[in-house]
Order: structure tokens, then sequence, then C-alpha cells
């Protein structure tokens, strides 16, 4: 079997996202036979309906067939004000337009970095809504919530904490799992 490929999203467009820093920690976290593309969703345009009956956007176009031709999709959001980023959800809005919405039947795995104590669950709940609503087989667990970030990584952003290394490698190895078992469903 050749390796799984893996997109990684962020959900942050900060140049400084401890999201993205740990995105970019996963791909040296992954198990063997997995590989981690991280896109970018900051060139899309805000999702307008005009704008897609016109055409639809380059950048769209592009994430559509990144995520298609992916095995999975790892998510790496912050929480903004108890829910999904601007960002992120513009880019779902984008990719899940049909014909042939790439996230039908498509493993994703979530993890998110905050600030604060909670580490992102509310997040993680309202993107399990949006995504499972798209016919996207979201990893049930194990769940990565990392909180009180500034203890968890230094000052060049790499991921320092051991503790959550050893969880997102755990999530890394399931989501690995998970992608097996979901490309051995029936159609």
């Amino acid at each position: 079997m050749s390796d799984l490929k893996v997109l990684g999203i962020c959900g942050s467009l900060r140049k400084k996202s401890l999201n993205m820093a740990a995105l970019r920690a996963a791909g040296d976290l992954l198990p063997p036979g997995m590989t981690l593309q991280i896109t970018s969703i900051a060139d899309l345009p805000m999702f307008n309906q005009d704008v897609l009956d016109a055409g639809m956007p380059e950048p769209a176009k592009r994430l559509r067939a990144e995520i298609a031709q992916a095995d999975g999709v790892l998510i790496a959001s912050p929480e903004y004000n108890f829910s999904v980023t601007a960002p992120l959800k513009n880019a779902i809005d984008w990719v899940s337009r049909p014909p042939d919405q790439p996230f039908q039947d498509k493993p994703i795995a979530i993890f998110s970095v905050t600030p604060g104590p909670v580490g992102g669950a509310r997040v993680q709940y309202d993107l399990r809504r949006i995504l499972v609503q798209l016919w996207g087989h979201v990893l049930p667990r194990p769940e990565v919530f990392i909180g009180n970030s500034a203890a968890k990584f230094d000052a060049e952003g790499r991921l320092t904490d051991e503790t959550t290394r050893k969880f997102l490698t755990g999530q890394l190895a399931g989501f690995k799992d998970w992608i097996v078992r979901m490309k051995q469903k029936p159609a």
C-alpha cells in the first residue's frame, strides 16, 4: 500500500499561528505510511453566490482538487467567538458546493490550539456538526484540545510539550487506522 496522503488545513491566517505550528509538528509525528501536505486557505475570496455563478474561482478549484486527491484531511483551528473561524468556514462553504463536493466520504481529523484552558472544544464540536452534514467521516476519538498554548510552544513556534506531542501522536495513529477503515467501507 502506498503512503496515505493527508491534506492539512489551518483555520487561522496568522503568520505565527500556533495552530499552523502544531499542524507542522503533526507532519513530524505521523506514523509510518502517512505523508502530510499543508495547504493554504488565505487566497480564497469570501463566498458569494454571484461570484460562484460567474465561475468557480481558481483558489477554490485548487482546494477542492487537493481535498479530493487526499486520503484524509487534518484540520487545526483556533476557536473564535465560541465557534469556527471565518476563514475556515469560508473555505468549507466554497468547497462544499455541488457538484461532487469532496468532503463526502472523506476521513477527517480535527484538533485545536487555543490560549485558554478549554483548548477549542466548541470549535471542534461545531466543525463536526458542519462536516458530518457534508457526509465527511470525522474521527470520533481520540480528540485533541491543546489549551494554555503559550506554555506548550517555544518562541519559534515549535511544539515543546511532551504530553501534547504524545496526545497528537496518538490522534495521528488513530487517524491512520480511521482512514484505512473508511477506505474499506463498501461503496
